[in-house]
């Protein structure tokens, strides 16, 4: 009786094992270790962080639904928090990486990320998103894949091909910080990196010897997917391939309208994706361009990144003058002309089988109206600040949700002006009270002198309109409510407006900012706080077990070394491991 009660038991763990094994695995793990190496991208020797002793970082590559782990070593001499730009984070802000959500991983701990990619696909990045470290590196790519049960709106490409770019000072991270405290401008970057790399020497005045360029190989007669992410600090660039057409296909987690562009204008923090054919006849390599925009040329011609497309029967090397950018150097209006020509592909499956048109945004009555206005820096208190409609956002010590989970009080105000402050600018932890269920109309309105972009996490907002001037009610009436991109970063044109739409059905407190990382830093962001007045777990995961505490909660936070703490286990060895659990416990039944 006792060995056909052992055996039964043995029969039901394979059972149980060969039901786990069978099923798509769905956790994807990794170990980022994160570290100063010393680079000279430009030429010049510089300290430069890396992941994994890469820079730029490894990339995350995972696909729809998959639950996401990352382990983080944080080997600075700083306090580090990573952001993953655009993921979602559905109901589990606590993921987010950014301070209002999170405290910061110390120097030589460690901290494991646990997410899930829910309902998203697309083309991303992430980023440090602490003490002006982006400058410095750190950043990667990130893409979410399609189900193979969901299709793609377009033939499978040949190959995926990544391009960070983005504009680039040889002076350290800490340095363009300590001038920004000190009141000073950045002043013109040295250049602009691809792939962490300098240009190629086009030019023999421009480019010195001994850099390091990018080069890309491909196959002549294929068709390769081409992502494409601005991780600079202020900088917006236009990008272009020599002799090349570039068929927008994506953005941010957005099927587009498919069209080509001879070039595009790809501003601080924002991410697409293009099918590049590789249709021309190889009697040269073909040069890649990111160019500074909006900027004096002849002032700004060393800030050219160049990298090269080299078929692999080239027959020689890339030649001639770059090929030019739009000439509407001080003239915005084509850039912004080409802003509005990217549209929703609505008849595209997205993530989940059902057409992204499905969701009419156009038909829903709008429940919240917030006009967000920003200016050139202006002195609070003796200091140069960065406002968004008259507040300058002081991060608090104690993170709000944190705040929120243990009721620590007067951690911030939720008096965020729904329009801007008529009086004096002020500096304070001020927050938007967003409704669950709500559906926001925010108008981002530049009265800076300088291109913007505004990224808003946990959520894609509908674009459905852009102009010059300042925005009116009137201004309704220009709205795109039909196929307006839904995307995580929008550009403000300087003197313009730009209009989105957000459902707040996602809980939790989500960041709102300029990507340009001088005015970030100085105080140019909010956040949207969004409670669902139920509390359930169904809207918002609970508080991971691993949260770290600081501020108010500082005493909560058990010590911890970065040696102490191992890595997530990854999915095979899960499963190894909980075979030999399983087959353990059988066995101790048998022989009982």
């Amino acid at each position: 009786m006792a060995l056909s009660k052992a055996l039964f038991l043995f029969l039901i763990n394979i059972s149980l094992l060969l039901t786990f094994s069978s099923a798509s695995d769905p956790f994807v793990s990794y170990n980022f270790e994160v570290s100063y190496i010393t680079a000279s991208p430009l030429g010049v020797p510089q300290q430069v962080i890396a992941i994994n002793g890469k820079f730029p970082g490894p990339l995350i590559n995972v696909t729809t639904n998959n639950n996401v782990a990352v382990n983080v070593r944080n080997k600075l001499d700083e306090s580090l928090l990573i952001h993953w730009s655009g993921i979602q984070q559905r109901r589990s802000s606590w993921q987010d990486g950014v301070l209002g959500t999170n405290c910061p991983i110390p120097s030589k701990w460690n901290w494991t990320y646990n997410f899930q990619v829910k309902d998203q696909i697309g083309s991303f990045f992430y980023f440090p998103s602490l003490h002006f470290q982006r400058a410095a590196g750190g950043f990667g790519s990130f893409i979410i894949n399609n189900r193979d049960i969901i299709p793609i709106p377009f033939d499978t490409p040949d190959g995926d091909i990544i391009i960070l770019i983005g504009d680039w000072y040889t002076r350290n991270h800490s340095d363009l910080r300590k001038d920004l405290d000190a009141g000073k401008d950045l002043g013109m970057p040295d250049g602009v990196l691809i792939n962490g790399k300098g240009p190629y020497r086009y030019n023999d005045t421009l480019v010195p010897d001994g850099i390091d360029h990018e080069k890309i190989e491909v196959h002549p007669g294929k068709t390769y997917r081409i992502r494409v992410h601005n991780v600079g600090v202020s900088t917006s660039l236009n990008f272009r391939i020599q002799s090349h057409n570039l068929l927008l296909a994506e953005t941010e987690g957005s099927y587009t309208v498919q069209q080509n562009y001879t070039s595009l204008d790809i501003h601080v923090g924002q991410s697409y994706s293009f099918l590049l054919s590789t249709d021309q006849n190889a009697s040269t390599d073909y040069y890649i361009v990111a160019s500074a925009r909006f900027v004096n040329e002849s002032r700004w011609r060393r800030v050219t990144g160049v990298g090269i497309l080299h078929y692999t029967n080239s027959k020689g090397n890339a030649v001639g003058p770059l090929p030019p950018a739009p000439d509407d150097q001080y003239d915005k209006t084509y850039s912004m002309n080409q802003a509005r020509s990217i549209r929703w592909n609505v008849s595209a499956s997205g993530a989940r089988p059902n057409p992204q048109g499905s969701f009419r945004y156009g038909s829903i009555n709008v429940t919240e109206i917030y006009v967000l206005k920003n200016k050139p820096l202006v002195k609070i208190g003796g200091k140069r600040r960065a406002t968004l409609s008259g507040v300058s956002f002081v991060n608090p010590s104690t993170p709000i949700r944190l705040a929120d989970q243990f009721k620590v009080k007067e951690v911030y105000k939720l008096d965020f002006p729904t329009k801007p402050l008529t009086g004096p600018p002020r500096a304070e932890t001020s927050v938007i009270n967003g409704t669950y269920r709500g559906f926001m109309e925010i108008i981002l309105q530049n009265n800076d002198t300088k291109m913007h972009t505004y990224h808003m996490s946990g959520y894609a907002f509908f674009v459905v309109g852009m102009d010059y001037g300042d925005w009116s009610e009137n201004s309704r009436g220009t709205y795109n409510k039909w196929d307006g991109i839904a995307r995580s970063t929008t550009q403000v044109y300087p003197g313009a407006w730009t209009a989105i739409l957000v459902s707040l059905d996602n809980v939790g407190v989500w960041n709102i900012r300029t990507e340009n990382l001088d005015s970030w830093y100085l105080g140019q962001e909010t956040y949207i706080r969004v409670v669902n007045p139920e509390a359930t777990n169904k809207t918002e995961l609970p508080m991971p077990d691993n949260a770290l505490f600081c501020g108010a909660l500082q005493k909560m936070q058990k010590p911890q070394h970065i040696s102490s703490a191992a890595p997530p286990i990854k999915g095979n060895r899960l499963k190894l491991l909980l075979l030999l659990l399983m087959f353990t416990c059988a066995l101790i039944s048998i022989f009982h």
